[in-house]
C-alpha cells in the first residue's frame, strides 16, 4: 500500500527533551493510532509534521511531497488540535462563513449535515459551548473540506463516551473510500482498540514500535508469577516487566508461545493499555 504520510528520522532538540529520530508511515485507507504517556512527544511530532515547529532533522512527506510544496495539500489534511482554534465570539454559522471562504473545497451542506448530526447549535458563541461541543464543531469543520488525511491531537478527549462512539463511526465511515487516512493521537486506548489498524508508541521521544493493532491485541500477552519462576523466564523473551505486591508482571510478544514454555505461570492477553503502562512504569527487557 502506498504511504500517504511518511515521517522519516524527525528530531528536535530542546533543553530538557529531545524528540529522537521518529520514523513511521501510514498507508492509505488506514487509521494509525499514536500513543504514549503526557510528555512522551506525541503533540511535538505532530507540529513538527506541519512546521509548526522548526524540526533539526527528518523529511516528512504527503503523497510524496512536502508540506510546503503546494496549496492542494493543505485542502487535502485536515487538522482538529486539542482546544478551539476559533475566535470565541464567533458561532458555529459565522464559522463556517470563515472555513468557506478558506477552502475551495469547502462543502457547506455537508457541514450543515455534520453540525445537526453533532447536534450542535447554529446560532451559539464558540465561548458558550462546553468542551466537548467545541471539540464536534473542529471536526465538522475539518471534515467538510473533504480532506483525504485527517490528523487528531487527541480530539476525542473532551467528549462523552456515547458522542465518542458516534465520532469514532464518522472517522470508520471516512476511511472506507481507500484514499483516506488518520494518524490519531489518543491516550483514550479504548477508543484505537475500536478502530485503528496501526499503533505506534512513543516514550521519552523514541518510537519503541509501530505493529498492526492486531498483533498487539491477539498475540502479546502478561505473564504473572512468583518470584522463583521469574528467574527461570528466558530473558529474551521479556519486553517489558515489573513487580507489585504479590506478584511480577512480564509482557511477551507471543502469548501462545509463552503458555506452552512456561505451563506452570498464567499468561493473560494483553490491552493496548497494559502493554504502555508496563512499558512505562516497568523496566524493559534485554
Amino acid at each position: 500500500m502506498d504511504a500517504i504520510l511518511d515521517v522519516q528520522n524527525l528530531t528536535k532538540h530542546y533543553k530538557d527533551f529531545t524528540l529522537d529520530h521518529v520514523s513511521f508511515s501510514i498507508p492509505q485507507g488506514t487509521i494509525m493510532g499514536l500513543i504514549g504517556e503526557n510528555g512522551a512527544g506525541k503533540s511535538t511530532t505532530i507540529n513538527a509534521i506541519f512546521d509548526l515547529i522548526h524540526k533539526d532533522e527528518g523529511i516528512v512527506t504527503f503523497w510524496g511531497q512536502e508540506l510546503s510544496s503546494s496549496k492542494q495539500l493543505k485542502e487535502d489534511i485536515g487538522v482538529v488540535f486539542d482546544g478551539i482554534n476559533f475566535y470565541e465570539t464567533l458561532t458555529p454559522v459565522k464559522v463556517g462563513k470563515i472555513a468557506g471562504a478558506a477552502y475551495q473545497q469547502w462543502d457547506r451542506q455537508l457541514f450543515q449535515d455534520y453540525l445537526r448530526r453533532f447536534r450542535l447549535p447554529l446560532d451559539k458563541e464558540i465561548k458558550s459551548l462546553s468542551k466537548g461541543m467545541k471539540m464536534k464543531l473542529c471536526i465538522a469543520v475539518a471534515l467538510s473540506h473533504k480532506p483525504k488525511l485527517l490528523i487528531m491531537d487527541e480530539a476525542t478527549s473532551g467528549l462523552d463516551p456515547v458522542m465518542r462512539d458516534d465520532i469514532l463511526d464518522v472517522f470508520l465511515d471516512f476511511v472506507q473510500d481507500e484514499n483516506h487516512s488518520i494518524l490519531m493521537s489518543s491516550h483514550i486506548t479504548t477508543d484505537l482498540e475500536k478502530i485503528a489498524d496501526f499503533i505506534t508508541f512513543i516514550h521519552q521521544g523514541k518510537v519503541l514500535f509501530c505493529k498492526t493493532k492486531d498483533e498487539l491485541r491477539y498475540k502479546y500477552g502478561i505473564i504473572h508469577c512468583g518470584t522463583a519462576m521469574f528467574d527461570q523466564i528466558d530473558k529474551d523473551d521479556i519486553l517489558a516487566f515489573r513487580k507489585d505486591d504479590y506478584q511480577w508482571n512480564i509482557l511477551v510478544s507471543d502469548k501462545d508461545s509463552a503458555r506452552r514454555k512456561y505451563k506452570n505461570a498464567v499468561v493473560d492477553s494483553a490491552s493496548i493499555d497494559d502493554i504502555l503502562l508496563l512499558y512505562v512504569k516497568g523496566e524493559q527487557g534485554k
